[in-house]
Order: C-alpha cells, then structure tokens, then sequence
C-alpha cells in the first residue's frame, strides 16, 4: 500500500510538472517551427536537426509558460479557467516551480546550442525573455492592447526554425514571423470573449473584457486581413508554386467569411467566438501543411 500511494504520489507530481509547461499551447509552435525548417532546407531536414529544434522548442515554450504561471498564481486564482493550475491547487510550490522552469529552460538553450546553431539559441534566449519579462509582466496586466505585442513570443518559432536550419534569416520566416503575428490577436481575442468575465474579475484588460462588441469586432477583421495578406506575400517571397498562393487566397478568404457572423450584440455572439477561435486553429494547421506541400512538390 505504502508503494502505491508512493507511486500515485510522484504520477501527480509528473503531471504537475506536465500541466506547468502548458503543452496544448505548445503543439501551435511545433505546427510553424517545422514548416519553416522544411523551406529553409528546400527539402526534409535531417531527422536529427527536427528532433533537436523541436524537443529545445519544447522545452522553452514549456519553461517560459512554466514561469507565466509563477507570475500569474495570485491573479489565476481568480479565474475560473485558471483555478485549477498546479500552483494555484498546490501540486507544486513557488520554488519548485521556478527551478523547474529554470532548468528546462537552460537545457533548451543547451541543445540548441549544440544540435543546431548560435542564432538559433539566441533567439530562443530571446523568445522566453520576451515571453516572461515583456508580456507577462509589462504588457499583460497594463495594456488591453497585450496579445498584439506581447503575441510576438509565440511567433519566433518560425525564426528560430529557419535559423536552426541555416543559421542566418532571410525575408521568408520574417514573413512567416508576420503571418502568425496578424494570426493570433484574432485567435485569442475569439477565446477572450468566452472568458471576458474572468479577465474583469482578475484585473487583467483582455481586449474583449474592456472594449466594446463593435471595437473587438473591428480589431479582429484589421488583423485578419492583415494575416491573410502577409500568408500570400510569404508565399509570393519562397517562390512556391501558383497553386499554394491560390489554396492560401483560399484559405484566407474561408477564415474572413467566419467573421461576416461575429455581429455585435447578437444572441450567438459567444458561440460563434468559439468558432472562430477553433477555426484559427485549422487555419494555421492547414496553412503549415500547404507549406511543406507546396515546398516539397516543387523541390
């Protein structure tokens, strides 16, 4: 019995530690890194070079979310979406939570350093800093315009990707770096407006939570179209075939027909939110596939 309950024990505490890397989160970032490393190659990448960026990518994500949530205990525990995360139930402690985010984030920066290459590991450094410091920190509680800054953390995997491939950057990924950039306020703002209230109770100014319908609404089709002309401008700058630039003029246009219902002051204004954010998702997974597609049919 006593190795049972030892056993349980450590299976909670693995999944504590699990739970603080926020590893849904992360399979976004894995979605765009390899795309970019399949166009820096022109091809397939060596499967040890993949397996390097993305078991580093990983873990950083996974320590600067890990870090997130040792800033952000306090406010969690007044958001009814947060209220379970580990260090708010008490599955981990402060301390062991920030060594935890600590020593999967130097590991990170080690294997990029040794697998793949120095600029690669520099913007990694660079991508947790921007994360933890300027948007968890600055951007976040002080700013309802935080996801649009702040969002560039989460588009450096691109960079990162093609600098582990190549080691220098090129107008491509900068491309790319845009395309999620114009992606993910539209993205998070759809799941802010489900949560609008846990941001008012936590103090947190979430766009949808301190601006009116009609302002969210107007903010979102600006970036929307911003992204899809950045995915075409990024198609135009690798030299991929016609066909990828109209699937993706298609794909844009599928994701802007979403936002025709996001009507303000509509019954189904919540519901249809929760379209549009699953729909970025498809979005950005199908646009990553089109990528390596289009790349590796025109090698």
């Amino acid at each position: 019995m006593a190795v049972n309950a030892e056993y349980s024990k450590c299976v909670k505490l693995l999944r504590a530690y699990i739970d603080l890397m926020k590893l849904r989160v992360v399979e976004l970032l894995i979605i765009t890194t390899l795309p970019a490393m399949v166009l820096a190659e022109k091809g397939l990448p060596s499967f040890g070079l993949v397996a390097a960026t993305l078991i580093g990518g990983t873990l950083a994500a996974g320590s600067s979310n890990a870090f997130n949530m040792v800033i952000e205990a306090e406010t969690d525990k007044l958001m009814a979406r947060t209220s379970k995360r580990p260090l708010v139930i008490g599955s981990v402690t402060r301390i062991q939570a920030i060594v935890f985010a600590s020593l999967i984030g130097i590991l990170s920066l080690v294997i990029f350093q040794l697998f793949t290459t120095t600029l690669a590991m520099l913007l990694t450094a660079l991508a947790i800093f921007y994360y933890v410091v300027i948007y968890t920190i600055i951007l976040k509680p002080n700013t309802s315009q935080n996801i649009v800054w702040g969002g560039a953390a989460g588009c450096m995997p691109v960079l990162i990707g093609w600098a582990a491939v190549t080691g220098s950057l090129t107008w491509v990924p900068v491309a790319f770096f845009f395309v999620i950039f114009f992606w993910t306020p539209p993205h998070f703002w759809a799941l802010a407006i489900k949560y609008k209230e846990d941001y008012s109770a936590a103090g947190i100014p979430m766009l949808p939570s301190v601006a009116s319908q009609s302002n969210v609404i107007s903010q979102m089709w600006f970036h929307t179209i911003a992204m899809v002309v950045a995915s075409a401008a990024m198609i135009q700058l690798a030299g991929l075939p016609v066909w990828a630039f109209c699937a993706t003029v298609l794909l844009g246009a599928l994701f802007t027909f979403q936002l025709f219902a996001l009507k303000e002051n509509s019954d189904n204004y919540n519901k249809v939110a929760a379209g549009i954010f699953h729909w970025s998702i498809t979005y950005l997974s199908l646009f990553s596939v089109l990528l390596v597609a289009a790349q590796l049919l025109s090698a």
